[in-house]
């Protein structure tokens, strides 16, 4: 058993972004959906579970310096490049555990509020393998003792080149390439967004509590209504916890009750969040704006800058939105101030500012995928599509545990099918990683060049059809792989398969125009001419709608006019003599 003292920690930021016709692109806009984000369960979070037969379990107690149990303390495992893979919270016996750990080198740190962070590692440890690890955490008001610590968080001290001016309405798309293509760019954007801080948790004080079972729910709620009604701690702590796992409206109260009896920040700030989650934006605007004229932090400042953002954005104020969160970011240029700062541009079409703020965000956090992922989805949206591919093969390789960028990847290859790149690549080492993954295996599929009538030709189409097999089998809900699925039989001239699956396209996603469109060709060459007749109106409809929708969704969004700052006028030289 290993046990370690506390080892000082300095984090860097305050938490933790040719098969088909041209119709093909129409089925690219309707089915991702949540699949852009890991599921989570129980108190542990993973990116990408690995394979039967390869995990590891981390485990141990986290206890202070007198050996008494902490409950609710923030575990988080880190792989050698400092990327969070795992994060869980230790138990009211202060137990944690860590399980589907791939084997691999790995850091472990435990965090929790009024403590210093304690670390252990680098360690390595084997599939198979059980590691059982003592976190000591010392009060945060005790002298630092000696050992390694993080590096400072980088600064941020050059000036950005652009200016937000104002909003406008937006009359246009704008952007580059096809109409297809511009909806997948903001497709994609508002996806990156959903990356953002704006939907994590804690954003300021690192504390993540994890579910709350009914039995600890009732236990603290005991706690604070019949033993202590009046104390801060109790009250706080189910507040905090209630606002976490997604009862905003109940934590309220318990909020409220700790607020009177202490003005702490930790707790206001935890209140004005749970107020703008519960939708009172309003009284949460009036409580961020009033503790920002009473810290001197920088870092609680940045906080406070980053939740009215948050708020203004959700108020339909971008302007202010965008000036919070680029203050949030000059005062703490954390990877998720950074992050949200150039997503709140890029959902509103200011894209050389994303731009420079992602490339920013990379130098300072170069093993940070969502910010790679940003600056993808930015060279996307600004037509440079092979820079883009590029740097989201990069958020790959930089967590090749992160599902997201593959996803990203996807959604492009599924318009663009030009294979780029490294995207073919990627895309089926996806389907490797996540074999019983439905999105990944159709994925795969449209990677896969199935025209020629050689041998490889046949192999091709035989491998494709078993890849979007496979995918609908897990996957029933998809209807773009049905569809390819009816495109692969036509392309054959089986119409009496391609027909079904057609419709099985058409029965998951109603409203994809493409499948509409191909079922019509089919019954039209079998001489079903009325059927043929029924679906092309339906083909028209649905690609009315989608387009109604698009235009809708564009004249909702307010776009960013900004200028860019012209560099400081040279001392003017006298003239050189005759």
């Amino acid at each position: 058993m290993k046990f370690m003292g506390p080892i000082p920690v300095v984090t860097c930021s305050l938490s933790r972004v040719g098969i088909c016709s041209w119709l093909r692109p129409l089925a690219a806009i309707v089915f991702l959906g949540s699949w852009l984000l890991p599921a989570q369960s129980g108190t542990e979070t993973q990116r990408m579970a690995p394979g039967p037969g390869r995990t590891a379990i981390v485990k141990g107690y986290v206890r202070d310096g007198n050996a008494h149990s902490l409950p609710f303390v923030a575990i988080y495992l880190e792989d050698h490049a400092g990327v969070q893979v795992l994060q869980g919270q230790t138990s009211v016996d202060g137990s944690y555990q860590l399980t589907a750990v791939a084997s691999g080198t790995y850091t472990l740190r435990a965090e929790a509020r009024g403590f210093r962070p304690a670390t252990f590692g680098p360690f390595v440890i084997g599939a198979g393998k059980e590691e059982t690890i003592d976190l000591a955490l010392a009060p945060a008001s005790e002298k630092t003792p000696p050992g390694p610590s993080r590096p400072e968080a980088p600064q941020f001290d050059d000036e950005p080149k652009f200016t937000v001016a104002g909003v406008s309405d937006a009359a246009s798309p704008g952007g580059h390439g096809s109409d297809a293509i511009l909806r997948t760019a903001e497709t994609l954007s508002q996806q990156t967004a959903s990356l953002g801080e704006r939907t994590a948790t804690n954003s300021f004080s690192g504390n993540h509590p994890g579910s709350l079972d009914t039995g600890e729910e009732n236990r603290l709620r005991g706690a604070a209504v019949e033993q202590r009604p009046q104390d801060f701690i109790a009250n706080h702590r189910l507040g905090t916890l209630l606002a976490e796992n997604g009862k905003s409206a109940e934590a309220l109260p318990y909020l409220e009750r700790a607020s009177r009896a202490s003005p702490d920040f930790d707790n206001a700030y935890e209140l004005a969040r749970a107020e703008a989650k519960a939708g009172e934006n309003d009284r949460a605007l009036t409580r961020a704006r009033a503790w920002l004229g009473q810290t001197n932090s920088a870092a609680r400042q940045a906080a406070l800058h980053h939740l009215l953002g948050t708020v203004e954005e959700r108020l339909g104020r971008p302007l202010e939105a965008v000036q919070d969160y680029q203050r949030a970011a000059e005062l703490d240029p954390s990877e998720a101030h950074l992050f949200d700062w150039g997503s709140e541009l890029l959902v509103h079409r200011a894209l050389e500012p994303a731009a420079e703020v992602f490339i920013r965000g990379k130098r300072l956090f170069p093993h940070s995928s969502r910010m790679l992922i940003g600056l993808g989805v930015t060279n996307y949206a600004r037509g440079f599509h092979e820079d883009a591919v590029r740097v989201l093969c990069e958020a790959s390789d930089v967590n090749p545990v992160d599902l997201n960028p593959y996803l990203f990847m996807g959604r492009i290859e599924a318009v663009e099918n030009d294979h780029a790149g490294c995207l073919a690549e990627k895309l089926q080492q996806f389907a490797r990683l996540q074999p019983d993954n439905g999105l990944a295996n159709y994925y795969s599929a449209l990677t896969i060049d199935r025209f020629g009538d050689d041998r490889e030709g046949v192999r091709n189409r035989a491998r494709v059809q078993a890849l979007l097999e496979k995918a609908v089998g897990l996957s029933p809900g998809l209807g773009a792989a049905y569809l390819q699925l009816g495109i692969l039989h036509s392309d054959q001239k089986n119409f009496s398969q391609a027909i079904p699956a057609y419709q099985k396209a058409i029965q998951s996603t109603p409203d994809l125009a493409e499948a509409h469109f191909r079922l019509s060709h089919a019954y039209s060459v079998t001489g079903e001419k009325t059927k043929a007749a029924a679906e092309l109106e339906l083909y028209r409809q649905a690609s009315s709608r989608a387009g109604e929708q698009a235009e809708r969704e564009r004249r909702e969004i307010q776009q960013f006019v900004f200028t860019l700052r012209d560099p400081s006028p040279a001392t003017p030289q006298p003239a050189p003599r005759p």
